[in-house]
């Protein structure tokens, strides 16, 4: 675990598909050494978790309260920093937008998989609940590539 200290998962507005990456993340990597968070590449105010979004994590068990979108900033790149994005569209926005933005991957791409997290603006309650499961697999797959 030691090459990072710092994982972001990266979304547009840091209120669905990072954020609810971020929670579980924080839950399935509680005793690793590393710090969790989640940023938007757009966020123009600070806001909760989006509704649905909520919804499903707290049926399974996860407190969202305390989550708040965050703006990804120059400060939050460094060597020891791994973003992961939810999308390869934000990847190549952050390589564009961001200086020595060197650890930046889709997240499925990171895993070892080539696809982008659906998108679930607008979206029915179902598909958030699909995005879950897809997040915790992942999220799964990814405690043990930190560890390796």
């Amino acid at each position: 675990m030691g090459r990072y200290s710092k994982l972001i998962f990266v979304d547009e507005d840091d209120n669905s598909r990072s954020a609810m990456a971020k929670i579980i993340a924080q839950g399935k990597l509680s005793l690793e050494n590393i710090n969790i968070e989640s940023r938007g590449l757009v966020v123009l105010f600070a806001e909760p978790i989006n509704q649905k979004a909520a919804a499903v994590m707290i049926s399974k068990g996860y407190d969202v309260a305390k989550h708040e979108a965050r703006q990804l900033e120059q400060a939050d790149i460094a060597e020891d920093v791994l973003i992961l994005t939810m999308e390869d569209s934000q990847k190549e926005k952050i390589w564009m937008n961001y200086e020595n933005a060197a650890n930046v991957y889709t997240f499925s791409e990171y895993i070892n998989g080539e696809y982008d997290i659906v998108q679930l603006f607008g979206e029915a309650l179902t598909e958030y609940g699909k995005c879950y499961e897809v997040l915790n697999l992942l999220t799964s797959a990814l405690a043990v590539r930190l560890r390796t």
